[in-house]
Parts: C-alpha cells; sequence; structure tokens
C-alpha cells in the first residue's frame, strides 16, 4: 500500500520538473533527488506488500515510507499553493505585482528548499535502514506457506461437515447434481462464483460426496488450488487422489506426469474438483492432464472471480453465481451456532433484536455467520455483553482469534489486488455503512484521487470503468442496480468487506470515519468522511478529501487548503463562500441536491477543477469565470428523470443558464442541461471532447446551425434537444450526419416527420420523443433499431392506430403517453419478444387492450394511469385472460 502512497509523488515531481520548470527556481535540484531516491524504493515496496505479514520490522519500515511520502506531497501541493498565489495577469501592473511579491516569493522557496534538504536526508536514512536490516532479502518464507497449507486444509475441511450442519444449499446442490449427470457426453466445466466465505467449497463438497457422483462416475479426486501453486505439486497430489499414496512422483517431471494422468483418465468417466482457483492461466496449465475422452466427465471448479467462471474452456461450461443466504436460513445457521448448548436452539426473546442485528452485519454469509455465532456461544446472555460486541465489530474482526476464519479468508480477495484497486476499494469505505453508491460519481472520484493510470486510447473515467467491473468480478463490491447494458449503475460493498476495509484504512492511515462513536485514524487524515455531528479537529490541514454525510450542517468548514475533492451532496447548505477559489488543488467538487443558489465568481480560480456537479440546486446560472476551467471535464448542471415520472416542458425550461463562451472548454466530456444561446450553438461543433449534452431553449433560427455542430460531436452518445415551447417545431432533419455512437436520445418539440437518419443509430438504446405530435406512424421507423432498450412516445404521436407489426427485439420498456387520438394498438406474434414493462398513460380514446397484448409472454409491468372509463372498467372486472401472465398489473 505504501507504494500507491509513492506513486503518485513520484508523478507529481516528474510534472513540476516537466510542465513548472521556470516556476522551480532554486529548488528544481531538491525535487529531482527526491524523486531520485522514492524511486529506488518503489520495488522495494511492491515486495514488502508480500512479506508484511507478521513482520513487524518491515510494516514499520513500510509506514515509515508512506508518512515520508505524504509528508513530500504536502510540500509540493504547499509549493504549488505559494506559486499560484502569484499575480497572472501581463502588462506594466502585473510587473509591478510581482516586484512587489519577490521577496515573498523568494523567501518561500527558501523554505521550502529547507524542508525538501531535510525530508531527504530523512529519506536516504530509511533507505539505509532497509540495507542495514536486509529488508531486500526477506523471503516470503514459512508464513505464506503455512497459509497455503491451513487455507487448503480449510477448504477441505468442507468434506467432512456433516449435513446436519448445512443450511440452505438444497436448491443449489439440485443444481450441481443435474449438471453432474446430465446426458451430455464431451468433457464439462461447472464453475461455483461468488464472494470468499459464501459457502461456494462447502456447496461443492456436498455434491462430490454425493452417491450419484459415486455411482454415474468411476473416479474423483479432490485439489485446492489458491493463491499460489506449482503445476507439478497439484498434477502429483491429483495422481496421489487417483492411484493411491504409493506411487513414487518425486522424480517425475511435468511432461511424466501429464502421462501418467492422461493414460489413468483416458478411458474413464471422472470428476475432479479444482478448489480455490484465482487465475484463469490454471485451466490453461492444467487441461493438458485432463482428456476430454467424450465419457461425459465433469471438473467443478471454484472461484471468486467472475472472469474465471466465465472464461472460454473450449468444452461445454455452466456457471452457478452463488447467492447469500435468506433471513431465515441464516438466522436458522446463526441459532445453531450461539445457543448450540440450548436443546432447542432458541435465542432469549430479550437478545433477539441484537441477535438479528448481528446476523445482518453477515448478509447472509455462512462463513461469518458461523464464525459469529460460534464468538456469541462463549459470550454471557446477557444485552450489555452483546451490546459491546455488536459496537465493536470491527475491533472483534481484526483482533479475536474466534473471527481470525473471516479475516483471513476476507483479506485474501484483498491481498489479491493489485495497488491501484486496493486504493480504489478501500476509498469505498468512506461511504456510509449500506450507502448505494453511483457508478459515475465514484469514477469521477478515483480519477480525482488520481488513483487511474494512463492507458494508450482510453480516457481516465473509461480505464476507471474497468476497475469498477474488476472489483465486482472480484466479488468485493456488490452490483444494486445496473443499466440498460446490463453495466452496474449502483454498488456497495458487503458489511463484512467495510469493517475490512476501514480497519485497513486505519492501519495504512488513508482515511478517517467519524461516526460519532470513535474516528478510525488518528494524526493528520488524508481523507475525512463525516457521518454524525461532531467538532472538526484543528489538525486538517492537510486534508485532501472531504466528504459529509449529516443533514444539518449549514455552514462550509474552512481551513483545508490542499482540498482535491470536496463532496457535500445533500447537505442542506445555501451559499459557497468565495473562499473557495483559494482551493487551487480542487479536482472534484460535488455540491449536488444542496440549496446553493449561486457560485461565486472566484470558481474562476479552481484551474484544475475536472467534475463540477450542480444537479438539483439553485443555481440558475454559471458564472462568467467557469470558462477559465481548462481541465473541466465533467458539467452537471441539471437532471431529468423520466419513465415512471414522464419530463415536462416545464422541468425542462429550469436548465441552467451558461456563458455563450462555454465552447471555450475544450476538454469538456459531459455538459448539461443548459439553456442555449446563439454563441453556444454556433461554437458547440469545437467541442470535439463531448460525450454527453444537453441543449434546451432552442430557438428555430439556431436550429440548422445546431445540426451543423452536432454532426461534429463524433464522440457523443447522449443528447438531449429542447425548443422553447411544445408549440415550437424542431428541425432535426437537417442533421445529415448523425453521431453514430449515440447511445440516449431525447427529443422535446414538434416534428413535421421522422428523421430519415434515425434508422441509422445502430447503437441507440433509450429514445424519448416529447411532444413530437407526428401525423405518420413512427414505428415503422424505429422497429429496426437493433439495440433499442427503452422507447418513450409522450404526446408523439397524433394518429388512431399504433401498429407494432415487426422488430423491437430488444425492447424491455415501453412508454406510451397522452397520445389523444389513439384508439387501436396492434401487437403482432413476435414482437417485442422480451419486453418486461408497458406503459400507457393518459390515453382517453383507447377503449381496450392492445391486440396481441397475450403474446408479450415476458411482461412483468402493465401500468395504466388515466385510462378511459370502459378501459378502467374493463381492467376492474374478473381478470382478462390475455393479461393473467402478468404478474404486476397497476391502475390508477
Amino acid at each position: 500500500m505504501a507504494e500507491g502512497a509513492v506513486e503518485p509523488v513520484v508523478g507529481k515531481i516528474l510534472s513540476l520538473l516537466e510542465r513548472e520548470a521556470s516556476l522551480l527556481g532554486g529548488v528544481r535540484h531538491e525535487f529531482g533527488e527526491i524523486m531520485r531516491e522514492l524511486e529506488s524504493m518503489r520495488s522495494l515496496l511492491r515486495d514488502a506488500d508480500r512479506r508484511r505479514r507478521n513482520n513487524e520490522g518491515v510494516n514499520e519500515w513500510v509506514a515509515q515510507v508512506r508518512d515520508v511520502a505524504y509528508d513530500v506531497e504536502d510540500i509540493i501541493d504547499e509549493f504549488m499553493y505559494h506559486m499560484d498565489s502569484r499575480p497572472k495577469r501581463g502588462g506594466f501592473r502585473s510587473y509591478i505585482l510581482e516586484t512587489i511579491h519577490l521577496p515573498k516569493h523568494i523567501r518561500v522557496k527558501h523554505q521550502i528548499a529547507a524542508k525538501l534538504q531535510k525530508i531527504n536526508t530523512h529519506i536516504i536514512a530509511i533507505s539505509e535502514r532497509s540495507k542495514r536490516y536486509g529488508f531486500d532479502r526477506i523471503e516470503e518464507g514459512a508464513n505464506s506457506y503455512e497459509a497455503q497449507g491451513w487455507l487448503r486444509n480449510h477448504g477441505e475441511s468442507s468434506l467432512f461437515i456433516e449435513d446436519d450442519d448445512l443450511v440452505g444449499i438444497e436448491k443449489e446442490n439440485d443444481f450441481l447434481l443435474g449438471w453432474l449427470r446430465d446426458e451430455q457426453s464431451e468433457r464439462t466445466v461447472i464453475s461455483v462464483v461468488g464472494m470468499g466465505g459464501s459457502g461456494k467449497t462447502t456447496l461443492v463438497a456436498k455434491a462430490y460426496k454425493s452417491p450419484i457422483v459415486k455411482r454415474h462416475f468411476d473416479t474423483c479426486a479432490w485439489i485446492t488450488v489458491s493463491q499460489t501453486y506449482a503445476i507439478e505439486d497439484l498434477f502429483r497430489r491429483m495422481i496421489r487422489e487417483l492411484l493411491g499414496p504409493n506411487k513414487d512422483l518425486s522424480s517425475m517431471d511435468y511432461r511424466e506426469l501429464v502421462e501418467t494422468l492422461v493414460n489413468f483418465l483416458q478411458l474413464k468417466r471422472y470428476v475432479i474438483v479444482l478448489d480455490d482457483v484465482w487465475d484463469t492461466n490454471l485451466w490453461r496449465e492444467i487441461n493438458f492432464g485432463l482428456p476430454n475422452g467424450s465419457n461425459g466427465s465433469r471438473i467443478m471448479l471454484t472461484t471468486r472471480k467472475e472472469d474465471i467462471a466465465s472464461f472460454a474452456f473450449g468444452v461445454g461450461s455452466h456457471v452457478h453465481y452463488l447467492q447469500p443466504l435468506g433471513q431465515t436460513e441464516a438466522w436458522g445457521l446463526f441459532c445453531k451456532r450461539a445457543f448450540s448448548r440450548d436443546p432447542n436452539r432458541l435465542c432469549p426473546p430479550e437478545l433477539e433484536s441484537l441477535a438479528r442485528d448481528l446476523v445482518g452485519k453477515c448478509e447472509g454469509l455462512p462463513l461469518a455467520i458461523m464464525a459469529i455465532g460460534g464468538l456469541m456461544s462463549t459470550k454471557d446472555k446477557t444485552e450489555l455483553e452483546w451490546r459491546k460486541v455488536y459496537d465493536t465489530l470491527n475491533w472483534e474482526l481484526s483482533n479475536n482469534p474466534m473471527l481470525e476464519v473471516v479475516k483471513s479468508i476476507l483479506l485474501l480477495s484483498y491481498n489479491d489486488l493489485p495497488c491501484y484497486l486496493k486504493y480504489c476499494f478501500l476509498y469505498c469505505c468512506i461511504f456510509p455503512e449500506d450507502y448505494t453508491i453511483k457508478r459515475k460519481r465514484l469514477i469521477r472520484l478515483w480519477v480525482a484521487e488520481g488513483f487511474v493510470k494512463d492507458r494508450r486510447g482510453m480516457t481516465p473515467e473509461e480505464v476507471a470503468d474497468t476497475y469498477l467491473r474488476e472489483l465486482i468480478s472480484r466479488s468485493m463490491l456488490q452490483v444494486v442496480e445496473k443499466n440498460r447494458s446490463g453495466r452496474a449503475k449502483m454498488c456497495r460493498m458487503h458489511d463484512l468487506m467495510r469493517e475490512l476495509a476501514l480497519s485497513t484504512s486505519e492501519k495504512e492511515k488513508f482515511c478517517t470515519i467519524d461516526d460519532g462513536r470513535e474516528a478510525r485514524e488518528g494524526g493528520k487524515p488524508r481523507r475525512l468522511s463525516i457521518q454524525a455531528n461532531i467538532q472538526l479537529g484543528t489538525s486538517l490541514s492537510q486534508l485532501r478529501s472531504l466528504f459529509v454525510f449529516v443533514n444539518d450542517m449549514t455552514a462550509l468548514p474552512s481551513g483545508f487548503r490542499l482540498l482535491r475533492v470536496l463532496d457535500l451532496e445533500k447537505i442542506p447548505i445555501d451559499k459557497v463562500p468565495d473562499e473557495l477559489g483559494d482551493l487551487f488543488n480542487l479536482r472534484y467538487m460535488n455540491l449536488r441536491r444542496t440549496r446553493v443558489m449561486e457560485l461565486p465568481e472566484s470558481l474562476g480560480r479552481l484551474r484544475n477543477l475536472e467534475t463540477l456537479d450542480i444537479r438539483r440546486t439553485n443555481v440558475e446560472s454559471l458564472p462568467s469565470g467557469i470558462v477559465k476551467l481548462q481541465r473541466l471535464r465533467n458539467l452537471n448542471t441539471y437532471h431529468i428523470s423520466s419513465v415512471s415520472h414522464p419530463p415536462c416542458f416545464y422541468s425542462i425550461e429550469q436548465a441552467t443558464r451558461a456563458p455563450a463562451d462555454l465552447w471555450k472548454l475544450k476538454n469538456l466530456q459531459v455538459v448539461g442541461i443548459i439553456k442555449a444561446n446563439g454563441g453556444i450553438i454556433k461554437q458547440l461543433g469545437n467541442m470535439t471532447q463531448l460525450r454527453r449534452i444537453g441543449i434546451t431553449n432552442v430557438r428555430e433560427r439556431d436550429q440548422i446551425e445546431m445540426c451543423v455542430s452536432i454532426s461534429r460531436l463524433r464522440l457523443l452518445y447522449y443528447l438531449l434537444i429542447a425548443v422553447t415551447n411544445e408549440e415550437k417545431c424542431l428541425r432535426i432533419d437537417a442533421l445529415s450526419s448523425p453521431p453514430l455512437l449515440l447511445k440516449k436520445f431525447i427529443l422535446y418539440g414538434k416534428l413535421e416527420k421522422v428523421p430519415h437518419w434515425f434508422g441509422s443509430l445502430q447503437n441507440l438504446t433509450y429514445l424519448s420523443l416529447n411532444w413530437s405530435r407526428l401525423t405518420e406512424d413512427p414505428l415503422s421507423y424505429l422497429h429496426a433499431l437493433p439495440n433499442l432498450v427503452v422507447l418513450i412516445l409522450v404526446n408523439a404521436y397524433d394518429g388512431r392506430k399504433l401498429w407494432f407489426q415487426a422488430g423491437f427485439l430488444k425492447l424491455k420498456t415501453l412508454f406510451l403517453d397522452s397520445s389523444p387520438q389513439l384508439n387501436d394498438i396492434l401487437i403482432e406474434k413476435g414482437v417485442m419478444p422480451i419486453i418486461q414493462r408497458l406503459f400507457m398513460n393518459r390515453c382517453v380514446e383507447l377503449k381496450t387492450l392492445p391486440q396481441g397484448i397475450e403474446y408479450l409472454s415476458n411482461l412483468q409491468e402493465l401500468t395504466m394511469w388515466g385510462p378511459s372509463k370502459e378501459l378502467k372498467e374493463l381492467m376492474e372486472s374478473p381478470v382478462d385472460p390475455k393479461v393473467q401472465h402478468i404478474p404486476n398489473i397497476y391502475l390508477y
């Protein structure tokens, strides 16, 4: 982890030496010396992370390196703060001001140089200490091998668990047995995937021990793989299980071992279990020893990583995603352990509330439920004693030997992460318990913190998105909600994973959580998350990130001039002080859902700002100084909810006013939603990095120029366009070359006809036409869009009949609203085959259900708001056979 602290510091110094050379003056040499020393430590730190388990000397050295890296970062940022405060304007006035301030700047440079020399001496001493005590020669040694042996024993102990001790896996066991004994003759891989402690090994062990396996297969073997393995050792263990322990294998090389296995298994129907797999390379290595003789052999595999479970094995495969235990099963398992001395295994009534809270912390994780249940069985059955454990669960998890198994199993996943992902994972514990984290928010925060490495051909946000997907794939984060493309939209941390992250963050001095109970880290915090009403300490000048999650803070704290991240979402502040402009280091500012009414002109001094989020605030216009923020990438100014609450022109008119020269911000990727003006419309095409933009109040005379500008935005995937009011026409048929990457397209305004280029939007997943009032049926232009998932038509069609005669193969949501003439909907068989939600609101002339609705076999929800009297009576009578297959029908 110290490597993660050193790397950004080295990067900062390198940037200073390359880009800010003119400012360095007398301190250039000192910065260069420190960079060279820190770079020489990096490889040592990478090895130290693997060796530091139970080695206090290495731990202490790593902590010293981390602390000195933080000190260097403070000096760099302090230096840049003073350099940033110099007069910026040209001309005679600037020359006079520079002359006046010259002594101050010389004094600052002398002070910085002195600090750098002192810290360089300290770094050299730390480096010498590592050589003196031989940290560079410490091998992984016994601890690593003991850990691997413990893991193998822990996994294989599942083979000896009695059925009476198993809870809630009967259905999953049936799945596995069904795959084991199906008629498929080719060798098949069955993967079971889930987070550490979820019961993967226990489930597979139950299937493996089943009499069905004994009857259907000639031979079987169980191999625990783990993170570190030698393929020859795995083959030797497999041969011993298959042929018995008497065969001497010590002198056999790789080729001989493979030949022995192939000769024995070639004509047999076998089952091999590969437990605890961490690397896809294992299959490439072990595959040669497992012949595919078309005898119906099976390989069962357990892993925490989705990419391994879904790997293309080149043979038949099945994947089972193991779900956590339900509340009833979890409670039953806990009571078995915690009240094992009670013949009835019943929880005393006075402890039930606390006991259920403890079980809730485990979130269905069997290993944790059993361990905590075992711990509670040793405690006095008093509310005071149980409350003490609940309130100090973080400490118990880190220090109580009875929970060591939980900590060790969960830590395996954390220790397997590369350094950059460790920081990204720990960062998630900044959010409160059970907090759902938006994907885009998290990605932009990681970018602002400097966790994201450069990759050629990808934006930082795209790279960060791969980080998030990897953490999810490794079962380190849980997906709460997915978007239309199947990607994570919201995620969260498992409670025990969060407790692990909190204890690790405390040890690594990564962040401080003030939740009203205890600060998780003392000293000078780098990141602070305020989750309770507390008095802020005085030693916060080194703070880089501030999050506030309390609802009664009415004024911004001050004194954090080195902040990179300021996240105040939902805090009821109504004013941002002018001093905000002093936060020269700020990369990310989130004021979403605050009561802020105005942004100060000093905002223009935040030259490093990359993300500004003012959605759902009272800010009506952006200050003119915003065009000075040349590094701004994400400008989130407004949000419109749709589908369940259809958008209206009233909400559109509340978009934010922007300066006419906003187009000068050439790095902007996200803008929305802003009111149009002539300057922005004309120059919009120069903002070639735009991925997302919403423009309202578009006047007819500007629409041709707008179309020309949009045709130049080749990277655009989200576009919202709205005219001044619902009576005005929107002439977008002049758009000769639409952005081909467009995924989400929202239009407000009258259309004379469906634009001819709609059919070219092959990537479109979401289309919303509002107040279009088309006289021709638009479906004939839309049905062939291959990726359309959501279609919203609000007062979009003035005709009497909608005919779904073909296509819409991926459509999942159809929203029809305010079609005043519509009296007939016809759905042909095979159209919209996977649709799940259908809304028909305020279609007052529609007297009957759509013809063909019975063909929509996957429809899960039918909602009608303000239907005609006849349709309402029809729906309130006994269920029409046409809709009896729909589980959820709502009538308002």
